[in-house]
């Protein structure tokens, strides 16, 4: 029901920032809590940031909280992710997922491609 793509991932340097956009299709996305995970080569998928469906509360793990800030655009039907101070331990394949929940680390109905970030020391 909802569709989702990734962009803006890249090649950034440590302490560097970058902002990552999930362009959502469907209708229900308005009503739809959404999230951004991540998933290095040879580890788990981890959760990076949530965001309630109307914006008003947002869920960061201590590894990435102060750094990282999630966004929504309901009109625009858009997520984002706002990236700074980046570590290279950040290095990860970055989805966007979406759902219908009641914690802020899913389960997750829909997902994203991903896109790659690459931070470099």
């Amino acid at each position: 029901q909802v569709q989702l793509v990734e962009s803006g991932g890249g090649l950034v340097q440590a302490g560097g920032s970058l902002r990552l956009s999930c362009a959502a299709s469907g209708r229900t996305f308005s009503s739809t809590s959404m999230a951004w995970f991540r998933q290095a080569p040879g580890k788990e998928r981890e959760f990076v940031a949530g965001i309630t469906w109307n914006g008003l509360n947002t869920y960061y793990p201590n590894s990435v909280k102060g750094r990282f800030t999630i966004s929504r655009d309901n009109a625009k039907k858009m997520v984002y992710l706002q990236m700074n101070n980046l570590k290279p331990e950040d290095t990860a394949v970055y989805y966007c997922a979406g759902g219908s929940i009641s914690a802020p680390a899913g389960p997750y109905d829909y997902w994203g491609q991903g896109t790659q970030v690459t931070v470099s020391s």
